[in-house]
């Protein structure tokens, strides 16, 4: 395991104290069955991983909500257990028919946050996420219902997921009007193929003490030693769908990557996760493991120093967006 004492972060300017490895949900049902995201559940909480993060729409390969009463069964098999879990989940996207089965409306956050709660067999959201912005809903509404469900003991701390830099400030100017925390973190996409994090939404949460926490830190599997687990034909999640898109527009970069990787004695996705996990301003990495030893292969990725020598390998395989500062250096010549 991970030095303990490096283990835990505060999430962001709160007291909150979070695993710097978070357990993603999104493959329960359909790529992991209800045992083994029970025994994936289990190996975090043994492995000291409290951060477990979750969505109303996961499970959507089974329906949507599927994940949420899954981890529900597993938190009520035993009680004490809740205590020991950092829950956190989101809302926003489509739930159901008719104009009111997404977005942020207060009637919507209410009405999600219920459903959640139910599906969780929980009484309280340790981290209540927006999925995505609403740009129809103005943010006094948005925070009346956050604050209403935070008053009401149902929700501890809200954050957000895939927003841009000055929605992270709109959020928080609008909170702060209101006397309120605000967001406590920012759930979004950051690899070595995806760097765009670094210009604006990273320096804003930074600026406004918001926790990031990192989905997709592998790429959809594509930092993941891809090209040799189609060879030996172990790929699943990386030879399909988007990633599988992907792969065909980068396979030379992956190609070189893979290569490094084994001239320099790495696993390629524990080189991609120390990575992610050792950038400036990020909290946590969400990892999406299928089985548990992806989940130790995370843990293990945080005791991974990197050279500088391989630090400045990465950048010239996956350059940096501009000249690798944040806005608006960025852009200076």
């Amino acid at each position: 395991m991970a030095d303990i004492d490096g283990f835990y972060r505060r999430l962001g300017r709160t007291g909150l104290e979070v695993s710097r490895v978070a357990l993603g949900t999104v493959n329960f049902g359909g790529r992991v069955e209800e045992r083994e995201a029970h025994e994936l559940l289990d190996h975090a909480l043994a492995r000291g991983i409290n951060l477990v993060d979750t969505a109303d729409i996961y499970g959507w390969r089974v329906y949507k909500g599927h994940t949420e009463e899954v981890i529900g069964r597993w938190l009520a098999a035993a009680p004490g257990r809740r205590d020991d879990v950092v829950l956190a989940t989101k809302l926003g996207h489509e739930m159901g028919p008719g104009p009111n089965g997404s977005g942020l409306s207060a009637r919507r956050i209410v009405a999600a946050c219920e459903a959640s709660l139910s599906r969780l067999q929980t009484d309280w959201i340790d981290l209540y996420q927006m999925h995505c912005v609403d740009p129809t809903v103005c943010w006094d509404e948005v925070w009346q219902a956050m604050e209403t469900l935070v008053a009401q003991g149902k929700v501890r701390y809200v954050g957000s997921s895939n927003f841009a830099g000055w929605n992270l400030v709109a959020a928080q100017e609008a909170a702060a009007d209101r006397h309120l925390l605000g967001l406590a973190s920012e759930q979004c996409v950051y690899n070595l193929f995806t760097r765009h994090a670094e210009l604006e939404v990273i320096p804003a949460a930074n600026a406004y003490g918001i926790a990031v926490l990192v989905w997709s830190p592998l790429h959809g599997g594509l930092l993941g030693g891809v090209l040799r687990k189609l060879a030996d034909g172990t790929a699943v999640k990386s030879a399909q769908g988007r990633a599988a898109l992907a792969l065909e527009r980068h396979r030379d970069a992956i190609a070189a990557y893979e290569a490094f990787c084994a001239e320099a004695g790495r696993d390629p996705a524990q080189l991609a996760l120390a990575w992610v996990a050792s950038r400036p301003g990020v909290t946590a990495v969400v990892a999406g493991p299928r089985i548990v030893a992806h989940l130790d292969a995370a843990v293990a990725a945080l005791d991974a120093e990197l050279a500088d020598h391989e630090l400045d390998r990465l950048d010239q395989l996956f350059p940096a967006i501009g000249n690798g500062r944040p806005a608006p250096e960025a852009w200076i010549a």
